[in-house]
């Protein structure tokens, strides 16, 4: 198919993989620790360095249109989330990184098998699969830390405050384990999930794009409000607070004590911008200006206690699940199990992003031999992760499919049914032609 794009062959490929957070679901923008593990599913592009300064793109998969422009002249439309304005993500990660004005041009066919809009970073692993092709067709060498770091900060180009965690993974992911990836410093530990149980995808087929809606950036908005105001509770300096991790931090406190810190300050109704703008003393002007983003600042409503309550418990749950994975008790897949079921219940309750699909999946999953089950990456629409026992895979996979996906009323594509089981896969890596 590149030949017939291109008339050529290409000189290299890259691939990047999806990733499954197994725990830890909205925390990594708000500064804490999170538990993913790559999957197989993966992007892979092929690509040839051309001596001109166009920049061809083209993907197998014929919904996405192919794309050219100059490589000096990269333009990213934030209004539309079209499929190549990732990948410009990426190369204009790299083009920032090192300052170049000039970029060599280059033909890239894209090709990927992670279901897209499915909360599994199909997107995420296009940014960081462009970053590596870009790096590659420079010739420079970055580490995977500062890659991901970088990618990460780029793919905020197409308006999504994100916070860093699918990046990470798709680069320094291993074959066979998790990892606890950790924030500010980027580190990644191995966690080591039990032989006895498999994690199981299952694809709501309820399509949710982040960056076309703007719940996910309402979130983010929401958490930074209430770390102000409890960081004013406590009369922290805090006007240079931006993550609810960063109060903790300057208290010096546990999780379990920001929770209750959390009840004391912030009340469950929901807050308006006059009554923030009274608890911190500043006006409506301010606020809209200094605090609130472009895509945040008509919201009349913000809903602080709930979001702040969800991200403490939700820090506590992935310490939780790591250490139960360290000290492999006998009963280490139900407890595990047990700490997906709470993250699901807060993600739907407290931070509100669950949609009834995912919520009668979930139910589905947990009927059928999943000891736990919850929704994994942005919500609203994508895919459940749940901990099966092993022996017991066959029977769940074909009881799920038939409740979930053999509707009466045949209203799922067959294409989108996805339902498969996953190891943890290997990171971002370049292939050179032999």
């Amino acid at each position: 198919m590149f030949n017939s794009k291109f008339g050529s062959i290409p000189k290299f490929y890259v691939r990047a993989p999806g990733r499954v957070n197994i725990i830890g679901e909205h925390i990594d923008y708000c500064g804490y620790s999170v538990l993913p593990m790559a999957v197989e599913q993966d992007v892979l592009i092929a690509v040839e360095p051309v001596k001109t300064y166009a920049l061809q793109l083209a993907n197998t998969n014929p919904l996405y249109p192919d794309f050219s422009t100059s490589a000096n002249n990269v333009q990213i439309d934030k209004t539309k989330p079209l499929w190549h304005n990732y990948f410009l993500c990426g190369l204009k990660g790299i083009q920032e990184h090192f300052g170049l004005s000039n970029l060599t041009g280059m033909n890239c066919l894209v090709d990927g098998n992670i279901p897209p809009s499915s909360g599994l970073s199909s997107s995420s692993a296009l940014v960081c699969c462009a970053g590596l092709v870009t790096l590659t067709v420079l010739g420079r060498s970055l580490s995977k830390v500062e890659l991901a770091e970088i990618c990460a900060k780029s793919e905020r180009y197409i308006g999504t405050e994100g916070g860093g965690m699918d990046q990470s993974i798709s680069f320094l992911a291993e074959e066979g384990t998790a990892k606890l990836i950790e924030f500010s410093p980027l580190r990644a530990t191995d966690v080591k999930l039990p032989s006895g149980a498999v994690f199981v995808i299952a694809n709501s087929c309820v399509e949710m794009n982040k960056a076309a809606t703007s719940h996910f950036n309402i979130r983010v908005m929401e958490c930074r409000l209430a770390a102000k105001l409890l960081a004013k509770y406590k009369s922290l300096q805090w006007d240079k607070v931006l993550r609810l991790e960063e109060v903790q931090a300057k208290l010096g406190i546990s999780l379990e004590e920001m929770l209750s810190v959390t009840e004391d300050a912030l009340h469950p109704e929901p807050y308006n911008p006059e009554e923030i703008c009274r608890c911190l003393g500043i006006s409506l002007e301010e606020l809209r200006t200094q605090i609130l983003s472009p895509n945040t600042q008509d919201v009349l409503i913000f809903k602080l206690y709930q979001r702040a309550k969800h991200v403490y418990s939700e820090a506590a749950r992935v310490l939780q699940f790591k250490k139960i994975c360290e000290e492999a008790p006998e009963n280490m897949v139900q407890l595990l199990g047990e700490l997906m079921n709470q993250s699901h219940m807060s993600c739907r309750d407290m931070y509100e992003c669950s949609c009834p699909e995912l919520d009668q999946l979930v139910d589905i999953c947990r009927k059928f031999g999943a000891q736990g089950s919850r929704l994994t990456g942005a919500g609203w629409g994508g895919c459940t992760v749940s901990i099966v026992p092993a022996d017991r895979l066959p029977s769940f996979l074909a009881n799920v499919h038939k409740a979930y996906y053999q509707r009466s009323d045949g209203s799922l594509a067959p294409e989108k049914q996805s339902l498969f089981a996953t190891k943890p896969g290997g990171g971002a890596l370049v292939l050179l032609e032999a």
